[in-house]
């Protein structure tokens, strides 16, 4: 094979990428950079001129889809169906986000390939799940925020609902996912068998609600937005300072009374509106002007270094950029470089966990569309010419 592994991590097994969009190759990602043999089946450009999750060379593209290599295939034909059919029979893994009819009018849902190779592991991602009343909805990152229950906890106090700043729906499904096949491999080595994961948009998204989830489940209390501030620890939010923001979080008895000390705030201590977290709970308004009066008089970086020092967790609030700049950010090399086909050398987002024997790393760039195509073919025994005929037949 002609692809540099990203890792050895997961380099015995074969993953067949029928997915498009985020959810899905954020979990196919999760594999690849792992180390896993991923084979990214793309219709053929003849076929299919859409580039479903921006165009090639764009930084989303790009980002996604490393340490891969593509097939066409025209799962349209019988043809095209036929020969991922043969691909499946020595695969480890298939993952799909179709609409959840899609896969079973191609004939390639999982119950078609299980009789072909009962080791399978073949994992779905939708936008409601493979059933129920919502199963044929369309689902989209914003549609899961908002009906996942997100959008109501965020944003300003009255502000209306409000959208994170990212594709948390999208992202944690396709986390999930990739979570569900690993489980499923290790399942395996003691059953010998595969299974049929499936997670969605929505499930992952109330998943993702955590405490607020418990909050309503255990104690039917209906959280609101809270803005920047902590739902529940107080004090614990943004404050202003005399060239910008800062985070503080100095909820906790013991912190709190740090932060009081450090900040020369000690008369709270014992103020009947502020001495225990319940009253300052009621009174978190009044107690966050108090403490913004005090960090307006320094600097950003006054107050991270002074406050940290003294045992009291803060922080600055960084621009994207700024992100990546960071002096610890740097250290831990998340940022790593790459030479994409399109783009020449461009810098990616590596995985954010590192391991001592088998660590992952940006081997290749995304493929082009088919790159791989006579590779691929080739390792499942067909011959040059076979491969002229069905690329002339636009099969592939």
């Amino acid at each position: 094979m002609s692809l540099k592994k990203a890792s050895t991590a997961l380099a015995r097994f074969t993953v067949l990428d029928l997915t498009r969009v985020r959810s899905g190759p954020t979990a196919i990602r999760q594999l690849a950079d792992w180390g896993a043999n991923v084979i990214k089946v793309e219709m053929p450009e003849k076929a299919d001129k859409s580039l479903l999750g921006g165009p090639r060379e764009g930084s989303d593209f790009q980002n996604l889809h490393r340490n891969k290599r593509s097939l066409t295939l025209n799962l349209k034909s019988d043809q095209g169906v036929e020969i991922f059919k043969k691909l499946v029979t020595n695969a480890d893994v298939v993952v799909e986000n179709f609409r959840p009819d899609v896969k079973t009018r191609l004939g390639i849902d999982y119950d078609s390939l299980k009789a072909l190779n009962p080791k399978l592991v073949y994992a779905s991602i939708s936008g409601f799940g493979q059933d129920g009343p919502y199963k044929d909805r369309p689902g989209f990152d914003q549609i899961a925020q908002g009906m996942g229950g997100l959008m109501s906890i965020t944003g300003l106090p009255g502000q209306g609902p409000v959208r994170a700043g990212i594709p948390i729906a999208d992202l944690t499904a396709g986390l999930f996912c990739a979570q569900g096949i690993m489980i499923a491999l290790l399942e395996r080595e003691a059953s010998g068998e595969g299974q049929w994961i499936q997670t969605s948009l929505l499930q992952a998204q109330a998943f993702m609600l955590d405490f607020q989830a418990s909050r309503w489940l255990v104690d039917q209390d209906v959280p609101d937005q809270a803005g920047n501030n902590h739902p529940t620890i107080i004090p614990m939010g943004v404050f202003e300072t005399a060239d910008g923001h800062m985070n503080i979080a100095a909820g906790g008895k013991a912190i709190w009374r740090r932060f009081c000390a450090a900040t020369e705030l000690t008369e709270l201590l014992d103020h009947p509106d502020y001495a225990k977290a319940a009253d300052r709970s009621i009174n978190r308004d009044a107690l966050n002007k108090i403490i913004e009066a005090k960090t307006k008089l320094q600097t950003t970086d006054h107050w991270v270094q002074f406050l940290n020092d003294n045992g009291v967790p803060c922080g600055e609030i960084n621009t994207i950029d700024q992100v990546f700049t960071n002096p610890q950010v740097k250290h831990l090399g998340l940022a790593q470089k790459i030479n994409s086909t399109e783009r020449g050398e461009i810098e990616l987002v590596g995985q954010p966990i590192d391991m001592s024997r088998t660590p992952s790393k940006l081997a290749e760039p995304p493929p082009t569309c088919g790159e791989h195509t006579d590779e691929v073919l080739a390792d499942i025994g067909y011959s040059v010419e076979e491969i002229a005929r069905l690329r002339e037949a636009e099969i592939i």
